[in-house]
């Protein structure tokens, strides 16, 4: 089948402060709207928008309208929270990469202190590389948010090296926190480490009491998933979230 822009639909996922449970952020994620399936996550997509050739047009079209939406809900009167986005290899590889942002920003109004960019350690591999985009980026006011951390090329030294401000803690640690000694430890000591390096921490994949009270012992002061709440559209978001920006309207 063709597929379009048009196929896509944004959905948000509410990110959450330990301590008094209150929403600091939300993540950007897509789905795809299939005729007869319904939505469906990246994986089911990704490969054909791939060989399609709109995964670039797509990676645009993510960012943009994060972007928006966020812009929108704070002009309604919501919360000064950031909107953060996944960026795929071949955006953070792209050379035009920050000039594209800086026009989506301009475009879209939003402030460049509300846009989270995530980003995966295989795209660290080429430190040179990536340290350029990471600095301009982060000039630009622009917070980067390592994903998956601890799943994939963990070297601590471009942790040193890259403007890196918050590193998320993958959620195959996460869930065998409660049972499993090595997940607790591996998830204590990522914690730690980021606080030691200054940086902020993010577990996902949060998904029942337990898991919450061991990592707000731990001190991680932000958590997502299903325990608060899954990926939701953005009228669920404002019902859920956000119903005082929309009495009076």
């Amino acid at each position: 089948m063709r597929l379009t822009v048009e196929n896509y639909k944004s959905i948000y996922q509410p990110q959450i402060q330990t301590k008094d449970h209150k929403m600091i952020g939300v993540e950007a994620l897509l789905r795809w709207n299939h005729p007869t399936k319904g939505f469906l996550p990246p994986s089911a997509f990704i490969p054909l928008a791939e060989e399609s050739g709109i995964i670039y047009e797509l990676d645009d079209w993510v960012l943009r309208e994060a972007c928006r939406q966020m812009k929108e809900w704070q002009d309604a009167g919501g919360p000064l929270i950031p909107v953060a986005v996944n960026l795929s290899a071949n955006q953070f590889h792209q050379l035009n990469l920050v000039d594209k942002i800086k026009q989506i920003l301009e475009m879209t109004g939003l402030e460049a202190q509300y846009l989270v960019l995530e980003i995966t350690e295989s795209m660290m591999m080429d430190i040179e590389g990536s340290s350029e985009n990471l600095i301009k980026l982060s000039d630009l006011g622009i917070k980067i948010s390592l994903d998956d951390f601890g799943t994939g090329y963990s070297s601590l030294s471009y942790l040193r090296q890259l403007r890196i401000h918050k590193l998320k803690i993958d959620k195959s640690f996460i869930t065998g926190i409660a049972q499993t000694e090595s997940n607790r430890q591996i998830v204590s000591t990522i914690i730690a480490m980021a606080y030691h390096l200054k940086m902020d921490v993010i577990a996902e994949g949060v998904e029942t009491r337990e898991q919450l009270e061991i990592l707000t012992e731990m001190k991680c002061m932000e958590i997502q998933g299903y325990y608060f709440s899954a990926a939701l559209s953005a009228i669920n978001v404002e019902e859920d979230f956000f119903m005082p920006m929309r009495v009076g309207c």
